[in-house]
């Protein structure tokens, strides 16, 4: 930053001329570029603006009207201040000079001893050239700094992070309708920050602190910066919009930035990265969640197709949320929502009034019949975890909503519900919940090992067979009939199970033990190509 008028009077070399302002004293916090000696009267045509002028007096010492169109060039040069050395042409500053330097604002600084005016313009420089040293090494970080987050295709939110940290000030991207798209808070909290964000947006002056981002005729948003401008801000606010910019080109076939933040805010809280309510409630409020509201926890699973090529996985995933968002208008609600492979989650608000299950099963039906919608989806289930007032505990309840929708989406049924809860899943609900545990899974293996190494062994399918003995509760009649063979046959395939699991099959806890372990079985994830 240049040194102002009154950072160069307090220099030891000018403070040894005993300085003393006679006029002008508002424009003490001038900055000055550069210090000039000058005793002719049309100095002010050899000059560029914020010049320090060092003189002896002679132009003041031509009489009134003459010093007096001197003091009136040099303010329309944007000079910063007249500094004269007493003694040689002029014995004071007369107190009509003094009276036109107020009214132009001009300082006028009287120095009462002999001054090397060398030494002055040297301290000066010196100060001056490291400041734009100072500042080239700046521009030259920041340049290095913003290409290298470009180059390794930083987030949106990294991005304004790092204007953030440059500047010291608090830093926010917004789309063209005033929603959040990313902040970074210092000095202030988030929640602070944001608060009727878009009344504040809207009444915010078009100057440094605000930059579009965007190619010139096709802007999408803007960084602002809250907090005082400095000479750096425009500087690092435009490099911070240009790799924005060039962040919308590269990721234009992904998804839309208004979806990178929801997914964004819904993995900082998932994560825990996110801790602070109030900060939570004002970045989802920002990206269009309804404020006091009750918020639930879904999870949409889907049977579909698995995409192999990254393009289409990207355009499957966004035509789900575009689904999904679709779905949510049409029950008139609000959500955040996010996308991963096979599945959306969703953080639903509903009005607090009315019947949860009733507006659960209006939204989540809407939902339904939009992802249908969609090319290759074949079916489509939702879990809900528990509704909650907290934005936080209801991002934390998105796991469990997915578990139950993993395991609703592997029920048989012909009477699908619009969303299911974990009582809706049973016994598979339970075991979904704990199938990782070791205890369980040695269960499981205990169980039925002896069974799958027979079938391996002699490529036989006794478990498929026990499957069905289970599942038609025991019935060999319909169980006969269901595999197309006779009795006799069924009889002796169930004694080869018995035999070979050292088990008697009518028994009640035998069949309820082997039916458990198959569920376990069939909830556990497999290999990929097995």
């Amino acid at each position: 930053m240049l040194p102002t008028v009154a950072d160069v009077l307090a220099m030891p070399v000018v403070r040894a001329g005993e300085p003393e302002v006679r006029g002008g004293a508002a424009g003490l916090a001038r900055p000055v570029r550069w210090v000039h000696v000058g005793e002719v009267a049309d100095v002010a045509a050899l000059l560029a603006g914020r010049e320090l002028i060092l003189t002896t007096g002679q132009p003041l010492a031509r009489g009134t009207p003459a010093a007096l169109a001197y003091l009136e060039s040099l303010a329309a040069a944007n000079v910063s201040a007249l500094v004269v050395e007493l003694g040689s042409y002029v014995a004071d500053i007369r107190p009509h000079i003094a009276a036109a330097a107020d009214r132009l604002g001009l300082p006028v600084v009287a120095l009462r001893r002999v001054t090397r005016f060398v030494a002055v313009t040297e301290a000066v420089h010196r100060v001056i050239v490291a400041d734009q040293y100072a500042e080239l090494a700046f521009a030259h970080s920041v340049h290095e700094t913003f290409t290298a987050l470009s180059v390794r295709r930083a987030s949106l939110d990294e991005i304004v992070k790092t204007a953030a940290t440059l500047l010291n000030s608090s830093v926010i991207l917004e789309d063209l309708g005033h929603r959040v798209l990313a902040v970074t808070a210092r000095h202030d909290s988030a929640a602070d920050l944001l608060a009727d964000w878009e009344t504040t947006s809207r009444l915010l002056a078009d100057d440094a602190t605000v930059v579009p981002v965007g190619p010139h005729t096709e802007r999408w948003g803007r960084l602002i910066l809250r907090g005082a401008a400095t000479t750096r801000t425009r500087m690092v606010l435009e490099r911070a919009a240009q790799t924005l910019t060039l962040h919308r080109m590269i990721e234009r076939d992904r998804f839309g930035l208004h979806r990178q933040a929801q997914t964004g805010l819904i993995d900082d809280m998932v994560s825990g990265r996110l801790g602070d309510e109030p900060e939570a409630m004002a970045r989802a409020a920002a990206l269009g969640l309804a404020r006091r509201a009750r918020y639930v926890p879904l999870a949409v699973h889907l049977d579909a197709p698995a995409e192999t090529d990254p393009v289409a996985r990207q355009r499957r995933a966004a035509a789900l949320l575009d689904a999904v968002g679709h779905g949510v208008a049409l029950a008139k609600a609000t959500a955040l929502s996010a996308a991963e492979q096979q599945r959306i989650t969703v953080v639903l608000a509903v009005s607090r009034g009315g019947d949860l299950d009733e507006r659960l099963n209006r939204v989540c039906a809407q939902i339904a019949a939009e992802v249908r919608r969609v090319e290759g989806v074949r079916r489509v289930v939702i879990g809900a975890g528990a509704e909650s007032d907290s934005l936080l505990d209801t991002a934390r309840e998105l796991i469990h909503a997915g578990h139950v929708a993993e395991v609703a989406l592997s029920l048989a049924t012909t009477h699908p519900r619009p969303f299911y809860r974990s009582g809706d899943i049973r016994l598979r609900g339970l075991l979904s919940l704990i199938r990782d545990q070791p205890g369980v899974q040695r269960f499981a293996e205990t169980e039925l090992s002896a069974l799958l190494r027979h079938d391996i062994r002699h490529g036989g399918d006794l478990v498929g067979t026990l499957r069905g003995f289970l599942d038609a509760a025991g019935n060999k009649t319909e169980l006969a009939r269901r595999m197309n063979i006779s009795r006799p046959a069924l009889y002796d395939r169930l004694a080869r199970i018995e035999r070979v699991l050292g088990v008697d099959l009518t028994d009640g806890e035998t069949r309820t033990s082997l039916h458990t372990a198959l569920l376990i079985r069939d909830l556990a994830p497999r290999a990929e190509g097995g």
